[in-house]
Formats: structure tokens, C-alpha cells, sequence
């Protein structure tokens, strides 16, 4: 019996928790503009880490296969 006391005090620990404040908010505009240069040359880099590591797997993939 005390086992589903627990089970159950943990339950209402874990939907009590789930109450979420509200996130402070800004309706000011940015204190920095970002460039076109910029946003462009980091999304650049963003895909080049993302993608550039899985291509290389994939370009030698053959290579790979061969070496057992």
C-alpha cells in the first residue's frame, strides 16, 4: 500500500511542476542590427557544420566499406 502512496505523491509532484510562469517578454526593437552579410555568412557556417561532416561520410562511404 505505501508503494502506490509513493506512486501517487510522484505523480502529483510531476503535474504540479508542469505549471509554467509566463516568459518576460520585450516589445522593443533589437539593440543590434543584424546584416544581410551576416545572417547569410551564419547560416553559412551553420549548414557547413551540420552537413559538412555527413557529406564526407557519404563522398567516402565506398572507402569505408573496403577497409574490414
Amino acid at each position: 500500500m505505501s508503494g502506490i502512496k509513493s506512486s501517487v505523491n510522484l505523480l502529483r509532484v510531476a503535474v504540479r511542476s508542469q505549471l509554467v510562469s509566463r516568459a518576460a517578454l520585450s516589445h522593443k526593437p533589437a539593440k543590434h542590427e543584424i546584416s544581410s552579410g551576416e545572417q547569410g555568412f551564419a547560416l553559412t557556417v551553420m549548414f557547413i557544420t551540420i552537413l559538412g561532416p555527413s557529406g564526407w561520410i557519404l563522398a567516402h562511404l565506398e572507402d569505408y566499406k573496403h577497409r574490414s
